[in-house]
């Protein structure tokens, strides 16, 4: 198509209205997941991308939105962060990708926006940050929070059910007839919202099984790192008796262990079943490969980067107002790793609050 492809353009290629269009750019109004997918589909093949010059004119925003991780190292994180990055562009928007490490001070400065004084609004994947830190970060810029930590303040927090995901996992390693099921990502910090809720979900679903909660199936780890995960396997594997099935809170802590095992010379699913959790690329590509916990990286980072802009172009919210809880869909891969073909789980988005 020659020249500047505009809404009208887009709307005729999708079969919906100029509203509709930009609506769906925007992340505002409803519009059926048909639609939206329609519309998003149409401008990719056209290439359309909004005014972003004549809306700084109008509207006196820079268009430059900061997403904060703690370590894009981590394969979860560079995916999420790439979706967000087409995200943002498909709304013409500049994503400024920052990581802090984990560390209070630096998601404190990036939640109150001081690394960019261009910069519209945050979102934000805390560890380190209490409410008060939050609340006083939320009072200064927009902010949407991503991860498992509901902070008591009025903000958009965007996540998937991860309790429900970690029992789903748990309970098709007990499907395919496992018993001694191992955890391999807990955390004892207070801030550790990630083991947590993913512990909470496996010890649900192996004590409706009628199993007892063994802390010893459980050692406590210090980051979602390979080199962790293959440390607690070797911890699992010398138990007087070792599991025969592990569910790994991160992927790459079931790479980690996937290594220890081959060290031991165990053949997977034979003697030991494993489940990870994120479905990164690489979950594909172990040996054998990964079955996973898949969160909807794509539909999270549409529902961020929708709820951010709302916040940017909306009212500020009245103290009091309580957190906005926006769930994601995940659902549970089965690949060769787990050993048994089980039910494939799905959820669907839903706004709480």
């Amino acid at each position: 198509m020659s020249g500047a492809v505009g809404l009208k353009d887009v709307a005729m290629r999708a079969g919906v209205s100029m509203r509709t269009v930009s609506n769906v750019v925007r992340g505002t109004g409803r519009a059926s997941d048909e639609t939206r997918q329609r519309v998003l589909r149409a401008v990719a093949e056209l290439g359309y991308r909004p005014n972003s010059a004549a809306r700084r004119l109008r509207t006196g925003r820079s268009g430059v939105l900061s997403l904060a991780v703690p370590d894009l190292t981590m394969p979860y994180f560079a995916e999420l962060a790439a979706h967000l990055l087409r995200q943002a562009a498909v709304h013409g928007c500049t994503l400024l990708v920052e990581c802090t490490g984990g560390r209070a001070d630096a998601e404190f400065e990036i939640a109150l926006g001081r690394t960019d004084p261009l910069v519209d609004g945050v979102i934000l994947s805390p560890i380190a940050l209490d409410d008060a830190a939050v609340a006083g970060a939320a009072a200064r810029i927009p902010l949407v929070l991503l991860g498992e930590r509901v902070h008591d303040l009025p903000a958009t927090h965007v996540m998937i059910d991860n309790t429900a995901a970690a029992r789903e996992a748990t309970e098709h390693l007990l499907g395919g007839g496992r018993r001694r099921i191992a955890a391999i990502g807990r955390q004892d910090s207070p801030n550790a919202c990630t083991s947590g809720t993913r512990l909470a979900g496996y010890r649900q679903a192996i004590e409706v099984a009628g199993l007892r909660y063994d802390p010893a199936l459980a050692p406590p780890i210090t980051g979602y790192h390979r080199a962790q995960g293959a440390t607690a396997m070797r911890t699992l594997l010398a138990l007087p008796t070792p599991p025969d099935a592990v569910f790994c809170f991160a992927d790459a802590l079931a790479e980690g262990a996937l290594h220890a095992l081959r060290e031991r010379g165990l053949s997977v699913p034979r003697d030991v079943a494993v489940v990870g959790f994120d479905d990164v690329e690489e979950a594909r590509y172990t040996a054998p490969p990964l079955t996973t916990v898949a969160p909807d990286k794509q539909e999270l980072a549409r529902l961020a980067v929708a709820a951010l802009l709302g916040r940017i172009e909306g009212p500020d919210p009245l103290p009091g107002t309580p957190p906005t809880v926006v769930m994601a869909r995940h659902r549970l891969v089965i690949r060769e790793s787990s050993g048994a073909s089980g039910r494939r789980y799905s959820t669907a988005s839903d706004t709480i609050g």
